[in-house]
């Protein structure tokens, strides 16, 4: 996906948003679009979706990737609220639709269907990028527990989707 645009949030590299957490040791999850895409699926996506840990520490660290990354709030006159991305603000929010120098980001502090933080890292599993990176991204099971909480018609799709790709490897 890297240099392709996709909506209106800029060019898509989610490698990039990656690297940055990674290198900045953000304890994350990834969700959504990209984590169907780790288990299998051939589907596309726009944006990069993840939950984190919420202690300060690890919200300092995000806080410092997010300023590398040049995140800034996403919407309709989102600009003219005011609101800094730091620690505190992402402890205290609900949600988070970013855009960034490497395309949309969304953190979730809260996500429909999903359990606490710790066990979707738990049951996460670790997705090898390639040259040494690599990512957690959430587990089937929670995965379809949040896109069913949603019920968009790309999470009914994803559930279908992951559901064959489970069954797939338990009968390996």
């Amino acid at each position: 996906m890297s240099d392709e645009t996709i909506g209106d949030r800029g060019p898509s590299d989610p490698r990039n948003i990656f690297e940055v957490l990674v290198r900045h040791g953000v304890d994350f999850v990834v969700i959504g679009g990209v984590a169907v895409i780790g288990h299998g699926s051939r589907r596309v996506t726009q944006d990069v979706d993840f939950v984190a840990a919420t202690d300060a520490g690890n919200l300092a660290r995000l806080e410092a990737a997010l300023r590398e990354l040049d995140a800034e709030l996403w919407g309709v006159d989102a600009h003219l609220l005011g609101i800094d991305l730091d620690a505190h603000t992402l402890a205290e929010g609900g949600n988070f639709t970013l855009v960034t120098r490497a395309g949309g980001l969304d953190f979730f502090n809260e996500v429909p269907g999903g359990a606490p933080y710790e066990e979707v890292r738990a049951r996460s599993i670790v997705a090898d990028l390639g040259d040494g990176l690599q990512i957690r991204i959430a587990g089937i099971h929670d995965l379809i527990a949040m896109k069913r909480a949603a019920g968009r018609p790309q999470d009914v799709r994803d559930i279908a989707t992951l559901t064959h790709i489970e069954r797939e490897r338990r009968s390996r």
